[in-house]
């Protein structure tokens, strides 16, 4: 996998519960996301207890760390709260639980004051490409994100502080 060491470490909030990024929960993925320049990644194993069938993970495992490797991009690159409108995914490959993968993350196209078109990419241990997607995301400002209920002022102070978001 790929080695974090020229890498910025993009810090994560211990006060949530989500199933992909928070490393509280104990039955989530407990991802954490690593930035160049252009990129964002995340090297995640994918626990036996969220196989499908024999010991293939699961299609919507693999569909949450693609939306949540884009949207931790997102938030990075674009500085503003984001939340996946839409979402297209290609298994190419199947996927093994216990098995090091790697997912990234980057913006294509930033194409209006509240919309981008974002791409995941997630890849086995020998690097090959196992199942992409490219998803259109609704972008927020802050004061919308709270009038919306999407983000509380502890996570507003969080985002602002880690990424920038104004």
């Amino acid at each position: 996998m790929t080695s974090t060491k020229d890498y910025q470490h993009l810090p994560n909030s211990s006060d949530h519960y989500c199933f992909g990024c928070s490393p509280v929960n104990p039955s989530g993925l407990q991802m954490n996301f690593f930035a160049d320049q252009d990129t964002v990644f995340s090297n995640v194993t994918i626990p036996e207890h969220l196989c499908g069938w024999s010991n293939i993970a699961h299609g919507g495992v693999l569909t949450t760390i693609l939306d949540e490797i884009m949207s931790w991009a997102a938030l990075h690159f674009i500085k503003r709260i984001t939340m996946t409108k839409s979402m297209n995914i290609e298994f190419i490959k199947p996927v093994y639980i216990r098995n090091p993968l790697k997912a990234e993350g980057k913006v294509l196209e930033i194409t209006g004051k509240h919309d981008a078109v974002m791409e995941g990419i997630l890849y086995n241990d020998k690097g090959v490409a196992c199942a992409k997607s490219t998803a259109n995301f609704a972008v927020f400002s802050p004061k919308i994100a709270k009038r919306f209920g999407i983000a509380d002022d502890n996570s507003l102070k969080f985002f602002a502080n880690v990424f920038g978001i104004k």
